[in-house]
């Protein structure tokens, strides 16, 4: 029971986090300038609306390593406002299509919103959880992700239901937050109040182990970057919290100033196959 009632928390709670970030003003995760830090060139983004960009609470650009071709069916998962649904669009072309899945109304409102402003034909936003996407199976060619599950209490069915839907041959490209080494407890509770992109996260070895389990071939990681202090402090810059992660309590990573803790934990691209 006590499980259970764990996991609706963490559901409430990120939710609750997401639907204020697409309220918020000045958000810290927002903008250009946040979307260069994070991977994505200017020409990239130059043509999304700026209320595309200023909800952008990713960790990287999982496109970058998608491979995505012309006529392709590709699926966001946690698509916030639809930055990497977008991209996937214009990637993929009229003849395929970029759907986004995301729990937050708010959210997935917003992203339509855009999508009708922009006449993104080719772009489809649905409502709903990624441990029980409403998609049907088979029917995917590439799935991507970008700081999102890291957030969910139940991975495994995560990658269970990626599996699913993805057709055979089907791609899997993330960005993530992973643990590159073992916290202690109270480290652990610390990351998790300050930090929820980073308080969901499990190590690396873990993380590809249940894609693995899922029945993903190929699993690789194509970049890790271990996060710096300087780069957490800029996560956590905001005291008003954002749909990222950041600014849940700035005191926590002063209180961890000097810690070793900050080393462990990165930022990852992991790419996968379904076979």
């Amino acid at each position: 029971m006590s499980n259970n009632i764990d996991e609706l928390s963490i559901r409430k709670a990120v939710k609750d986090r997401y639907s204020e970030l697409t309220t918020a003003e000045g958000s810290c995760c927002g903008g250009k300038d946040y979307t260069s830090y994070i991977g994505y060139s200017k020409e990239t983004v130059s043509e999304l609306p700026e209320e595309v960009i200023e909800v952008s609470a990713g960790c990287g650009n999982p496109t970058a390593i998608a491979g995505l071709k012309p006529g392709q069916t590709v699926l966001d998962l946690g698509s916030g406002g639809g930055i990497d649904v977008f991209l996937a669009a214009q990637a993929v072309g009229p003849k395929g299509k970029a759907i986004g899945v995301d729990a937050t109304p708010e959210m997935v409102w917003r992203a339509r919103k855009a999508a009708k402003e922009m006449d993104a034909k080719n772009v489809e936003f649905r409502l709903g959880e990624i441990e029980c996407m409403p998609v049907e199976s088979n029917t995917v060619d590439v799935i991507i992700s970008n700081c999102v599950i890291n957030l969910s209490p139940d991975k495994d069915r995560v990658f269970d239901e990626a599996f699913r839907v993805l057709k055979p041959g089907g791609k899997l490209a993330i960005s993530d937050m992973v643990l590159t080494g073992d916290l202690e407890a109270d480290e652990l509770e610390r990351f998790r109040t300050w930090a929820s992109c980073v308080g969901g996260a499990i190590a690396l070895d873990g993380y590809t182990g249940k894609m693995k389990a899922a029945g993903f071939k190929d699993v690789k990681v194509e970049s890790k970057h271990t996060c710096t202090r300087e780069e957490l402090t800029y996560m956590v810059s905001e005291p008003s919290g954002c749909g990222c992660g950041c600014g849940s309590d700035v005191k926590g990573l002063k209180d961890l100033a000097g810690n070793k803790a900050i080393s462990k934990v990165a930022s990852v691209k992991i790419s996968a196959r379904k076979p």
